[in-house]
């Protein structure tokens, strides 16, 4: 037997107490390697999007698995360092992510990476962990309970153009997309200075609607500079002034819906509509197996239903934290307050100035 299959052999057999080994996902080749193979892998496990958290925010990325280092990898966990004095010390898997799955093959190989992670903060170098599974569940041995829940929508791109087109709600998106294109209304994608310049105008706008600072513009120049021609800035304009706008980024078969923006003014004109419809006949011609559309907190009727309205399929998203607490605390409930107090009022650079602040706490 050669040195590799036996490595293999001893990754593959499962003891009662399995030593857990930490990698750093952005040297170590091997999580390149199962990040491509893994059917359970998407966008937010890749290293481009490690590489850009690590360079926007100062994330530093980590690798749990119960294979050796001479050993290929079969199963494996990321989390990312978030070390803040605002918010404390954690380990999340990952942030600013909608999901990342766990890349096991059963429950026993998530229960073993889960307890390394509780031990790290039950020895107080962590305040908590969090993971964001799309379908694996921590039992209740692992001590971690629910945190969260959205809604995740995704929607298969294997019909036709046209089946596709006719699928859509006819008054909400059809007639919509009709009107925009009757409205003559300027559709341009790239990932340009200039695009991101046009974007990040109509986000502050967005985000102040919303009573929330936008995401500092060094996070979108990470991420350009992660993903390359795999990220578009598509962009729709009436008479040269940008109305509405959305980043999207292609990964293994699928593209990823990630931010969205607009002018509500001109919202009636049917601009977030052609966007949409333009990203959808792209990823056709690409042969693209899926759009996902992006989580939906459950509260968020209107935002479900217009990614139905296109039939997408939702289903329930849970974040899940040891120690165990939701998310929602009365603390949250104060923020939020002051946020809608002092927001409305705010110029645009001082909300730019408080997202800079603001965003690498909070992942």
């Amino acid at each position: 037997m050669t040195s590799s299959a036996a490595a293999l052999d001893i990754c593959r057999a499962r003891s009662v107490t399995s030593i857990v080994y930490e990698l750093d996902p952005l040297k170590d080749t091997r999580w390149e390697g199962l990040v491509r193979t893994h059917p359970g892998a998407t966008l937010f496990h890749s290293t481009k999007w490690l590489r850009a958290l690590q360079t926007a925010y100062g994330y530093r990325p980590v690798v749990l698995t119960t294979c050796p280092p001479y050993a290929p990898l079969t199963n494996a966990m990321v989390f990312c360092r978030v070390k803040s004095w605002l918010t404390g010390r954690r380990l999340v898997s990952v942030p600013f992510s909608d999901h990342c799955e766990p890349l096991v093959s059963n429950a026993g190989e998530l229960n073993e990476l889960l307890a390394h992670a509780r031990r790290q903060v039950d020895t107080g170098d962590w305040a908590y962990v969090e993971i964001r599974p799309t379908f694996s569940k921590p039992d209740g041995e692992t001590g971690f309970g629910i945190s969260n829940t959205y809604c995740l929508h995704r929607l298969n791109l294997s019909p036709s153009l046209q089946a596709l087109f006719h699928s859509f709600h006819k008054s909400c998106i059809q007639r919509k997309i009709r009107r925009a294109e009757r409205e003559g209304l300027a559709y341009e994608e790239g990932n340009s200075q200039a695009l991101l310049e046009k974007f990040y105008r109509l986000l502050v706008i967005t985000r102040k609607r919303l009573f929330l600072p936008p995401q500092p513009q060094y996070w979108f120049h990470a991420l350009m500079a992660s993903f390359g021609e795999d990220l578009k800035i598509r962009i729709v304009s009436k008479n040269d002034q940008p109305i509405a706008s959305i980043l999207t980024i292609s990964h293994r078969g699928s593209i990823f819906y990630k931010y969205g923006c607009s002018d509500a003014r001109f919202n009636r004109l049917g601009g977030m509509q052609l966007l949409f419809w333009n990203t959808i006949q792209d990823a056709k011609e690409q042969d693209f197996s899926e759009l996902e559309m992006g989580r939906s907190d459950l509260g968020g009727l209107g935002l479900i239903s217009f990614k139905e309205h296109w039939g997408a399929v939702g289903a329930p998203l849970t974040y899940w934290r040891y120690p165990n607490r939701t998310s929602a605390t009365n603390a949250d409930g104060w923020q939020r307050t002051v946020l809608r107090s002092i927001i409305p009022a705010a110029p645009n650079s001082a909300l730019r100035a408080m997202g800079r602040l603001m965003y690498r706490h909070v992942g």
